[in-house]
């Protein structure tokens, strides 16, 4: 009986169970690709939709869907339940209410109940995976080899971990947008300097560059056609511009609404003012890229060493290493 072949290995890993893992990978990375390019759909249809409801709150102070009021008011129905239960606690300040909404209007999400739920979250969540955790370790014992302070400090660790998720995923959402925005503030602006020469309002500039950066810089777009909406319905002008100081976290775009409150309160020239505003920040742009560039060979050096270096010495000294074990042999 001839025995069977021993599997091939490299390195003490077994070759063919590799293989097999990785296929796997590939085929699901696979799979994900053709999801995401079979349901890709189009954002502006959303964020159409949302600032027509808020052109509607601007107007008579309700939203003119039914269907929109029907959701609404599930919605504070169980934003009043969180609430009243964290007000029974004593844990509800409208300090930390002031500050989640201000997060969640950073993030890009109007709906102020979801302030509600952040603090709700931050109950509710350490307490959900503490009792997970501590079951998973001291009840099921799941690391019988771990000794009591890697036991402890992995129980405490994951509760805080919950407990920091509900900021941890805002500052996350904040971050991502208030990066896309500083990418498209330069363009924006420029658009507005062309627009005040061209003799067009602050409402109707608005309006224009929202519409012509919309699909480049959708976020950007978001909130200057939301400005534009509140510029043309709100009574102070001036709340409008800080309503898009306070929506966007960024040193930049508060300069550009100090810049806008000047030259309504004061009337001197909004292009030139813009022109200016816009030069220092492609300025600041070239400069972020110009120090991304130089970090650059010091961040390619720790996977050069991992990945790179290990493979071409296995290249390299392979064959030579094969030849001398075979020569040793014989």
């Amino acid at each position: 009986m001839i025995p069977p072949s021993p599997t091939p290995t490299l390195l003490g890993v077994d070759v063919i169970w590799v293989a097999t893992v990785l296929s796997g990978v590939a085929a699901f990375a696979v799979l994900v690709a053709i999801y995401a390019v079979t349901t890709v759909r189009d954002p502006m249809v959303k964020r159409v939709k949302a600032l027509n409801d808020r052109r509607e709150q601007l107007k008579a102070g309700i939203t003119a869907s039914t269907k929109r009021r029907a959701k609404l008011v599930q919605r504070n129905d169980a934003a009043d339940r969180m609430r009243g239960m964290l007000q029974s606690m004593k844990m509800l300040q409208d300090s930390q209410l002031k500050v989640a909404q201000t997060k969640l209007m950073q993030a890009g999400i109007r709906s102020k109940e979801w302030a509600v739920a952040v603090i709700f979250g931050r109950l509710v969540l350490p307490i959900v995976f503490g009792i997970f955790i501590v079951w998973l370790v001291y009840g099921y014992d799941f690391f019988p080899t771990w000794g009591p302070l890697k036991r402890y400090g992995c129980v405490a660790g994951i509760t805080i971990l919950a407990y920091k998720m509900p900021d941890i995923f805002l500052k996350n959402k904040i971050t991502k947008r208030s990066d896309a925005i500083r990418k498209g503030l330069p363009d924006a602006l420029d658009l507005l300097v062309i627009c005040a020469e061209a003799g067009l309002t602050v409402d109707a500039a608005f309006h224009r560059v929202a519409r012509e950066l919309g699909r480049a810089y959708p976020e950007l777009g978001d909130e200057f056609s939301l400005t534009a909406i509140e510029l043309g319905f709100l009574t102070d002008r001036r709340t409008a511009f800080e309503n898009l100081a306070s929506r966007v976290n960024l040193d930049a775009v508060k300069g550009v609404v100090t810049t806008m409150i000047q030259t309504e309160k004061y009337g001197t020239p909004l292009a030139s003012a813009l022109r200016v505003l816009s030069a220092e920040f492609r300025n600041e742009r070239m400069m972020r890229a110009e120090e991304k560039a130089a970090r650059l060979p010091a961040i390619m050096t720790i996977p050069l060493i991992l990945f790179i270096l290990p493979v071409l010495f296995i290249v390299i000294l392979g064959p030579a290493a094969c030849d001398i074990k075979d020569a040793l042999i014989s």
